[in-house]
């Protein structure tokens, strides 16, 4: 993963509508946000697209991630419940995408009913391309 130089601003972008973390023996364990789309995010489209919605339709969960000592605990997908929980109440279908080498979060994606939109190619920095798998939450 490529940790930011600056990591409040990576946890805090000023699309975040919510964020949460989760606790694991007294300890901060894993986070979770929820943001309106952007420009550069390819998921949106793609859901919006299919559904026939606009995009604005859409919140991303982003910034999932869980310490690897509390790996395997289910503590990641208590959280992305929690914020698909949340984007639903907004009235909102939770898309998402995820760096495509990144098979363990893929597989918990697609165990949990998430369904591939598609893998895209998206420039991270100006001497970096990233292919990720685009994803969005089961009707």
């Amino acid at each position: 993963m490529n940790w930011p130089d600056r990591p409040e601003e990576w946890l805090s972008p000023s699309p975040l509508v919510a964020a949460w973390v989760v606790e694991h023996e007294g300890r901060i364990a894993g986070h979770i946000g929820l943001s309106r789309s952007e420009t550069t995010d390819a998921a949106p489209g793609l859901w919006s697209a299919r559904a026939g919605v606009g995009v604005d339709k859409t919140a991303v969960i982003s910034r999932l991630f869980v310490a690897p000592s509390a790996r395997g605990l289910g503590l990641g997908a208590t959280l992305l419940a929690r914020a698909t929980s949340e984007a639903r109440e907004r009235g909102l279908h939770p898309v998402l995408d995820v760096v495509a080498s990144d098979t363990a979060a893929a597989a918990l994606y697609e165990r949990l009913g998430w369904r591939l939109l598609a893998t895209v190619e998206q420039q991270w920095g100006p001497d970096q391309k990233v292919a990720v798998r685009c994803y969005a939450a089961a009707p």
